[in-house]
């Protein structure tokens, strides 16, 4: 045999042992996820509602993972900073977004153009809790009820200023709500998450805020802050003694949506991927530590799949976007 052909007899064995190897290297690496830290982007300053929930998993996810799991605070723009960095990170599994409902819902009706498409740059992992959210003002404001404050807003025309934990959002979408149906005159105030938000609230730089029950329970306990009313069609067990706007007569959407906090990768992440932080994130949402964690913050569990997740989502997705037209709430 010439060495000529000997050359392609040992070529031609070449390409059919790499392309053996090829599914298993595929595989190996699939199997090998993680093998380094995984960040999880939080939107806001730490000591808000979403950086505690992030903090509170991230423990239990790091010992089922075997690597680390960082939490990252991304804060800007009501959300949308934090939000579009993990649109554009590695589909790899190392950075994922535990996001409020705002900044991948009803922001692609309020803002005229987002960098980020959550519906097609964005996938679910799971539903982690539902956070409740509580109308708290300032001790020196001489409201025990949302109708004693609405009668002294009604009253003092471009004296109140609305706490936010960002433009857009929740708050912020109350408040003009307030001033379009009751005919107030107030001021948005919108920081760069609930902590800072909390602190002028407590301070009395501005007299009332809508915060989660995770960052403003410890504050309320204290004696700091009073809470008027509860969003939602229940009362929470963070703020059992705190009534809902519903009891107090105000059944309108604003007063009664609520969502989950998400849990996202980016949309090209491979569906192993998803489906073994989906079911991690699930195991340790249901450990009894992390449940009275949560629930002692005023959160509802929950830590669903990847499926149900995405089927709620795109069964709410509309609801809040037309909730937040509805409102009126736009931001350039």
């Amino acid at each position: 045999m010439s060495r000529t052909h000997r050359h392609a007899r040992w070529l031609r064995a070449l390409d059919l042992s790499v392309s053996l190897l090829l599914p298993l290297t595929g595989s190996w690496a699939q199997s090998a996820y993680p093998n380094k830290p995984v960040r999880i982007v939080v939107q806001f300053a730490a000591g808000g509602g979403s950086d505690t929930l992030a903090r509170a998993i991230a423990d239990g996810l790091s010992r089922r993972l075997g690597q680390p799991v960082i939490v990252e605070n991304k804060a800007g723009a009501g959300g949308i900073i934090g939000a579009d960095h993990v649109a554009k990170a590695a589909p790899d599994g190392y950075t994922v977004l535990l996001t409020i409902p705002g900044a991948v819902t009803s922001f692609k009706a309020i803002y005229k153009k987002l960098p980020y498409d959550p519906e097609t740059d964005l996938r679910l992992i799971s539903d982690i809790a539902l956070p409740r959210t509580v109308l708290a003002v300032n001790p020196s404001v001489p409201a025990q009820t949302y109708k004693e404050l609405l009668d002294l807003v009604k009253k003092a025309p471009g004296k109140y200023t609305m706490g936010s934990w960002g433009p857009g959002v929740q708050p912020h979408q109350l408040q003009v709500f307030m001033d379009k149906t009751y005919g107030t005159q107030t001021a948005l105030a919108a920081y760069k998450g609930e902590a800072p938000m909390a602190m002028d609230l407590i301070s009395g730089v501005i007299p009332m805020a809508v915060g989660s029950t995770a960052a403003l329970k410890p504050h309320i306990t204290a004696g700091k802050l009073r809470p008027l009313a509860v969003f939602g069609s229940t009362r929470t067990k963070g703020l059992p003694d705190v009534p809902t706007f519903a009891e107090q007569g105000y059944k309108d959407d604003v007063y009664m949506t609520t969502a989950p906090y998400y849990l996202m990768a980016p949309a090209r992440t491979p569906d192993a991927i998803v489906e073994r932080l989906g079911k991690e994130v699930a195991l340790v949402v249901r450990q009894p530590e992390v449940q009275e964690r949560m629930e002692s913050l005023g959160l509802e569990p929950m830590g669903d799949t990847p499926a149900e997740a995405t089927a709620l989502y795109k069964d709410a997705l509309p609801k809040l976007i037309k909730l937040a037209r509805d409102t009126g709430v736009t931001v350039d």
